[in-house]
């Protein structure tokens, strides 16, 4: 087989047997795609690729002047498609086995301070249907520690605000429940009570609770759009995206205390380890933490 088939194989098996979503899946294609494109200008079939290939193949991921981390989620997809391929039998030992990624150093994320998503939402213009719907929007994605594409595919059969909960559908369609605020259940009411009643809804999007003006599901880029123009506006001097927000969340409950298993089901991760990136905390933080609670530093 050629590459397009092994290829065509890999994405149905990552949306049919994995579960992934489909920008996960997109990036993963598009990785593949990169590795195959490189191998058929040497005429080589992918059960034909040797370590000592990948490495040069990896040597020209440096050549084309691509960052570590995108070197690294690149060579991560690559070493997926060939234990896939080793899952289905098309070959017996795997290449990538003993590729090496690019070292990273620890990226913390852009963190919004309380007072900071108080003064962004506080610039939004609340006399307008829009301005109403995006403080309701901005609201639920900072208190429920949403991703961007959860916020958008948010339905109405996803509250639950009797139980004090909102389901959220995650990467993988896997599903988790997220408390949700008094401020978040007002916000949410009031946006679907008044300014979204006045919206002309399209047929198929009657379900999804943020709408654009012309009754459509909102973007992910609308979304980005929306953020970046709030923090032009208010002169916020951070580069911020909607998973800022996401950012913001998790980092305030850990820097108010909450269990770091309790922060990673909230955030719907599947390791700790990631989660722990969270605890990048305040130097105050951890000093108030070591003086109040180790025991050689209780009062005789």
């Amino acid at each position: 087989m050629h590459w397009e088939r092994y290829i065509k194989d890999f994405v149905s098996y990552l949306k049919i047997e994995k579960g992934l979503a489909t920008n996960s899946i997109l990036a993963y294609q598009r990785d593949v795609a990169l590795l195959a494109a490189f191998f058929e200008e040497e005429n080589c079939k992918p059960e034909q690729v040797a370590y000592e290939q990948l490495k040069t193949f990896v040597a020209h991921l440096y050549d084309l002047g691509l960052a570590a981390r995108s070197q690294a989620r690149i060579i991560s997809g690559i070493k997926h498609f060939f234990k896939f391929l080793i899952l289905e039998r098309y070959i017996h030992a795997d290449p990538s086995e003993l590729l090496e990624q690019p070292k990273l150093g620890r990226k913390l994320p852009e963190v919004l301070e309380i007072e900071e998503i108080d003064a962004l939402l506080a610039t939004i213009d609340l006399s307008s249907a829009e301005g109403e719907r995006n403080h309701a929007m901005l609201e639920t994605l900072y208190s429920c520690g949403l991703r961007v594409s959860e916020l958008i595919g948010m339905r109405f059969s996803d509250l639950y605000f009797d139980e004090g909960f909102v389901r959220v559908i995650g990467k993988g369609n896997k599903e988790r429940l997220v408390p949700v605020s008094e401020q978040v259940i007002f916000e949410i009411t009031n946006y679907t009570r008044q300014s979204r009643l006045e919206v002309p809804i399209k047929a198929g999007q009657e379900h999804f609770i943020f709408l654009n003006r012309r009754g459509h599901q909102l973007t992910r880029v609308m979304i980005f759009t929306i953020i970046k123009q709030l923090a032009q506006k208010m002169g916020l001097n951070k580069q911020i995206s909607p998973h800022t927000f996401r950012h913001s969340f998790a980092t305030h409950l850990v820097e108010g205390g909450a269990n770091l298993r309790a922060v990673q089901e909230m955030l719907g991760h599947e390791s700790i380890t990631t989660t722990e990136i969270y605890t990048h905390l305040d130097q105050r933080f951890l000093r108030k933490a070591i003086l109040n609670h180790h025991p050689r530093n209780q009062a005789k």
